[in-house]
């Protein structure tokens, strides 16, 4: 399939594209329900993956700050509160969707 998609997104303006991602960011906050391991089983991306592409991007800070800056709150604390033990099936299905990701 070709698309303009890539071009579309490199002409959005740098303020549109912080407030959507920032919009992402405080809504996966508040859907703490959607746990990180079924997002990479679905998506192949988490919350983790955000706080290193803003690490990539030029953020100013080390990886457990932007950790804290995604899950809102420092990472072992969203993990002893947010987090739920993966499952075999989680695993497989993050197994499966990562190796989507590879060109």
């Amino acid at each position: 399939m070709d698309t303009n998609a890539k071009n579309d997104l490199e002409a959005l303006p740098d303020p549109v594209a912080a407030a959507a991602f920032r919009r992402l960011v405080l809504h996966l906050q508040h859907r703490h329900d959607a746990q990180n391991i079924d997002l990479m089983g679905l998506s192949g991306f988490c919350r983790n993956c955000l706080a290193d592409w803003i690490m990539e991007a030029g953020f100013d800070g080390d990886k457990a700050r932007a950790r804290e800056v995604i899950h809102g709150m420092p990472q072992d604390e969203w993990k002893a509160t947010r987090q739920s033990p993966a499952t075999e099936e989680q695993l497989a299905r993050m197994k499966a969707s990562l190796a989507k990701n590879k060109p």
